[in-house]
């Protein structure tokens, strides 16, 4: 195969992209209308009555929706959905993404009913491998699996045989939806830096897409460690000492003793409380999407 012949075969890398499909109507007014049922005499009716004749103010649901969260009551989160577009990521990161499986519904391109014409298939380099000096030997051993590929469907292969040359890096889309409780918990655990690059990439996208619309509640899409989340880092202690933004957040362990060295009598305690209980804020996140944040 000729130089030529493989920057043709070669499909583009368009990155992964993620978009924000559709949506509950009104999240904040479905939030607010499950928790007052559970906490009114009302009935559903009057509460939707009084929202929409405004005796009941948009600052005020989202007032009474904050002070619910901080209860804990996480049940009327499952009443709210998102419906995202996500494309361009690779079958490393699928086999982690649908391991999520509670409140959350995929549909994801096939390898078996997608026939990659000509063994087109586009693919991920992550920036680690190019660093290595690696990119060049990682793109000539994809155009000789693509060429196989294609070989064997022109063979007469069925494209769900000859997948099985496909390599993880393969790109792959996600048509997905995901009530609001699920997305908080896949961001407890995908925005922490501990988390595989590519999956917190996709993570802060979606995060980024809600919170082009509805703000009041993708302040609270955060790593599990996040102010509005647990509020510190239960990870092991020597990754949070190597975490990029863990000094903001304290760890678990130091919490504890802590508290115990206050039920004894020890306070002050030095240097041990070192965390400065900052607000995350857009450099973490810029940090956390990051290739390289990974602990």
């Amino acid at each position: 195969m000729t130089n030529a012949d493989t920057s043709e075969r070669r499909p583009p890398n368009r990155g992964i992209e993620v978009r924000l499909l559709d949506h509950t109507t009104d999240p904040v007014r479905s939030l607010y209308l499950a928790y007052r049922v559970a906490y009114s005499a009302l009935t559903p009716h009057q509460i939707v009555a009084r929202i929409e004749d405004e005796r009941i103010p948009r600052d005020q649901m989202i007032d009474f929706i904050e002070k619910r969260l901080q209860t804990g009551h996480a049940s009327p989160l499952e009443q709210v959905w998102f419906e995202f577009g996500i494309s361009g990521v690779s079958r490393a990161f699928s086999h982690q993404f649908v391991r999520h499986h509670m409140g959350i519904s995929f549909e994801q391109q096939s390898q078996r009913y997608v026939t990659f014409k000509g063994g087109e298939f586009p693919y991920t380099v992550p920036e680690s491998i190019k660093r290595a000096g690696f990119e060049s030997d990682y793109q000539a051993e994809f155009d000789r699996l693509a060429e196989l590929y294609d070989r064997m469907v022109q063979a007469g292969i069925p494209a769900e045989d000859a997948r099985f040359v496909l390599p993880n890096a393969t790109n792959t889309n996600f048509k997905v939806t995901v009530n609001l409780l699920e997305f908080l918990h896949i961001a407890d655990l995908r925005l922490c830096t501990r988390a595989q690059w590519e999956f917190r990439k996709v993570v802060a996208l979606m995060r980024a897409e809600v919170m082009r619309t509805f703000p009041e509640l993708a302040l609270y899409v955060q790593p599990k460690c996040g102010e509005h989340r647990m509020g510190y880092c239960d990870e092991a202690y020597e990754d949070w000492q190597a975490c990029p933004i863990g000094k903001k957040r304290p760890h678990k362990r130091d919490l504890f003793q802590i508290y115990n060295a206050y039920r004894a009598g020890q306070l002050p305690l030095g240097d041990l409380a070192k965390a400065t209980d900052e607000a995350l804020d857009d450099a973490d996140f810029k940090t956390i999407e990051s290739e390289d944040s990974s602990t």
